[in-house]
């Protein structure tokens, strides 16, 4: 049995290297994701992509990016920027909001990607605060996260890209970015279900996977952060809530909101134990063979579980990246160009959180 299938690793650079190579053959991960810094030119994206399809062995690997639109666009060097969740949702066109769901979907199919992590189902709690999530929320009321994400997210769907709400349970009521330290939230299980978390159960039938916050809620909780308590994933998501078929992944291992208190290895090996399927590591990803190797303690069982979950999804989920085409790929940027042209301007100013720059 190879733990190694239970992570998610990024990459360094625009190719392959050797060591890298090497180790994703050994540790046959779960998939891949890739952020800007692995991203110069369309051709070479999607041959990255190809690259990365043919280490696996047995179904393909799942290939991911972060496409939420606005500041976070990993492809921003190559190609025109779709509007922010939050400047679309104030808008408030649902044709404009289709059409972005759609081109996005297409942009980064045509790449080689087919996972997409979003949207974003956060409720925009504190604007105001720098807590990572400027500009990507849809609105700051339930019901409008509900009507614009779920909108957004049955179109890139519908052209055969899965998506991933995020970031479960409320990754909107963190007062801190979790990417310099672990933010707590003042919330019960009964605090979340008038509110936050009813974006996730409204469009559970059409979310493919869920993604759990690096936030602390002390009253359910007090000892572990959501993305690793066994509370919140398997006793809260998994039983209560149902989602104990949807693939489930951790942010990003590598925030300081995890690494300032936990060691590489133990914090994987608790994902996993918590129920969650897939662990991310996108920075430090020479140290993905420790965290294997912690999760390879596990019992067979929560091994089994998770592998059972990343096999269905992979098997029924997702599809093969399009036919490339230099005309599909202007026409798909153009259209993208087009609605950004349809918004007012957003606001360009500093970078407030390292999820903007990666």
């Amino acid at each position: 049995m190879n733990a190694g299938c239970l992570l998610m690793l990024g990459l360094e650079g625009v190719q392959l290297t050797p060591q890298e190579a090497a180790r994703f053959r050994r540790l046959q991960p779960a998939g891949y994701i890739l952020f800007s810094r692995n991203i110069e030119s369309a051709a070479q994206t999607r041959q990255l992509t190809d690259d990365l399809r043919e280490l696996n062995i047995g179904d393909p690997p799942i290939i991911a990016i972060d496409q939420e639109g606005g500041r976070v666009t990993r492809t921003r060097a190559i190609a025109p920027q779709c509007p922010s969740a939050a400047a679309l949702g104030a808008h408030g066109n649902m044709g404009l909001i289709a059409d972005a769901g759609a081109f996005t979907a297409d942009l980064i199919r045509l790449l080689g990607f087919n996972l997409n992590f979003a949207p974003v189902l956060d409720i925009d709690h504190f604007p105001e605060k720098s807590n990572a999530l400027r500009g990507r929320c849809w609105s700051s009321e339930t019901q409008r996260v509900i009507d614009y994400a779920g909108h957004w997210n049955r179109w890139q769907r519908k052209r055969h890209l899965a998506g991933c709400g995020k970031h479960f349970p409320a990754g909107g009521l963190a007062r801190s970015d979790p990417h310099h330290e672990l933010p707590q939230a003042d919330a019960s299980i009964e605090d979340l279900l008038r509110a936050d978390v009813l974006p996730y159960t409204a469009l559970m039938p059409e979310l493919d996977a869920i993604m759990v916050a690096h936030v602390e809620f002390p009253r359910i909780d007090p000892k572990l952060p959501a993305s690793l308590s066994p509370r919140i994933i398997r006793d809260f998501l998994r039983c209560q809530l149902g989602f104990d078929h949807h693939l489930v992944l951790t942010d990003d291992l590598d925030m300081s909101a995890i690494t300032k208190r936990f060691g590489r290895g133990e914090d994987a090996k608790l994902a996993i134990q918590a129920g969650n399927d897939i662990a991310l590591i996108c920075h430090q990803t020479e140290s993905a063979e420790l965290a294997a190797k912690a999760i390879a303690e596990l019992p067979h069982a929560t091994i089994d579980d998770a592998l059972q979950r990343i096999e269905h999804f992979r098997r029924n989920k997702l599809y093969g990246p399009l036919l490339w085409s230099d005309a599909q790929w202007y026409k798909t940027c153009e259209a993208i160009e087009a609605i950004h042209k349809q918004l007012p301007h957003e606001d360009a100013g500093p970078t407030q959180s390292p999820v903007e720059d990666y």
